[in-house]
């Protein structure tokens, strides 16, 4: 009994090493990315995910789609395909701090989201401030008299765009500024 409990423990304790080397910092994937390599970004929201690609010179950034939140097993296997079906390398995922810098219940949340995929086979994953990203996109959205019904359409993959954009950019800067 005591036998199996053991390997039950280095199990999950090589699970986490795993799930944890998974995760990157923006410095290390801007030195890690070549050309051709596409990246995801991600915008987990309560209801939806928004997603949106990277071009590939990694550049712009360009909104995809929304997804319904559904029961995880069924996002993953949405994601999956969109992974594979766009040839993604990395993945850039929002992660909604509080304004004085702390983690909520809802950076618990992505990172719970991000933990579950740790049994995927997904590239390198890198959480990106998203603060303010939705408030930025309905801005926008507002100030170009787009609809309430229109709005919520696409609000999510546009957020998920401007958290990608905001990786991107820095991406190319640390790329710029060592000479690659």
């Amino acid at each position: 009994m005591t036998e199996i409990f053991n390997r039950s423990i280095f199990y999950c304790k090589r699970e986490l090493v795993t799930f944890m080397t998974n995760i990157i910092e923006i410095e290390k994937l801007a030195l890690d990315l070549d050309m051709g390599k596409r990246l995801l970004g991600i915008d987990l929201g309560s209801k939806t995910i928004g997603l949106a690609t990277s071009d590939l010179s990694n550049n712009i950034a360009t909104p995809l789609m929304t997804l319904k939140r559904k029961k995880f097993g069924e996002n993953v296997i949405e994601l999956n395909q969109i992974i594979e079906d766009n040839s993604i390398y990395a993945l850039i995922i929002g992660l909604p701090k509080n304004m004085d810098n702390s983690e909520g219940p809802r950076c618990q949340a992505t990172r719970a989201f991000v933990r579950n995929l740790a049994n995927v086979k997904i590239g390198p994953v890198c959480f990106w401030d998203e603060r303010g990203s939705t408030i930025a996109v309905t801005k926008t959205l507002i100030e170009a008299d787009v609809s309430r019904s229109k709005r919520k359409e696409v609000v999510d993959k546009l957020a998920a765009g401007f958290i990608l954009q905001g990786a991107l950019d820095r991406i190319c800067g640390i790329r710029k500024n060592i000479g690659i």
